[in-house]
């Protein structure tokens, strides 16, 4: 094996310097990769919350699609007997809250967690090598790299879409669907002392059904890009992808230092 490997301590090597450069590796994931080809990168807490908001986001949407255009017929039985849009709001508003309050624990961990617990919550926007790298990795996804890079979190691209969708994201949604619910919360409950505000801020509720619609639809573009990028990217990049996400482990194909 070669001298050059990260499979044996090297202090010679100076392995991911561009990672270094745009704070995606730390000190300590640099010791690691001198001795071994993993590094384990994601804790517990932000492993559950992605699995828990993944699934949060799928019943939500669902419903959500269903409360804006339900069937056009529900004849199946009497109204008496069956209450299937009482079912798809209650599965709306369960799922909204289950969401929000994981947001917030996920806020709380990136502040006691590791230091990729954070990437979620900023943008280095003033190092000029992460925008260079946020350049390379545009080529790479429109195969115009041969050889894409290794990275620790996320890569510069990614944390950029996981910023805007995720973030700003989940944070436009949830404000916006809790002002819709204060709405039929009334005056004086919780959620409308809280986000009731929202409501006349904007004039009107149709203003707010709308465009919490159509973030919705953001969203359900964010997650075709996010799945196809993952599995596209376990299969042609040097790192593990999908497993890291199960295992808090990110594996390496590859004994080069770079």
């Amino acid at each position: 094996m070669s001298d050059q490997s990260i499979h044996t301590p090297n202090r010679d090597v100076d392995p991911l310097r561009t990672s270094q450069l745009t704070g995606d590796a730390t000190a300590e994931d640099i010791e690691s990769i001198r001795v071994r080809t993993s590094v384990f990168v994601y804790e517990w807490p932000v492993r559950l919350w992605h699995w828990l908001n993944a699934l949060c986001i799928v019943v939500l949407i669902f419903t959500g699609w269903f409360i804006a255009s339900p069937l056009p017929s529900m004849n199946f039985a009497e109204a008496t007997y069956q209450f299937v849009m009482g079912y798809m709001r209650f599965g709306h508003f369960a799922a909204a809250q289950i969401m929000t309050v994981a947001f917030f624990g996920r806020i709380y961990w990136a502040i006691v967690g590791n230091h990729h617990s954070k990437q979620l919550f900023y943008l280095p926007l003033t190092n000029k090598e992460w925008w260079k790298e946020i350049a390379f990795e545009i080529r790479w996804y429109l195969f115009l790299e041969k050889e894409p890079k290794k990275y620790v979190g996320h890569n510069p691209l990614a944390q950029v879409a996981m910023f805007f969708f995720m973030t700003l994201g989940l944070s436009f949604m949830i404000i916006t669907g809790w002002a819709l619910y204060a709405e039929g919360a009334q005056a004086g409950s919780l959620s409308h002392n809280v986000m009731g505000w929202l409501i006349g801020w904007v004039g009107n509720t149709q203003i707010l059904h709308s465009v919490h619609h159509l973030g919705m639809w953001f969203i359900i573009i964010f997650m075709i890009i996010h799945i196809y990028v993952a599995i596209r990217e376990d299969i042609m990049s040097r790192q593990s992808m999908v497993s890291t996400m199960i295992s808090g482990t990110r594996t390496f194909k590859d004994d080069r230092p770079e």
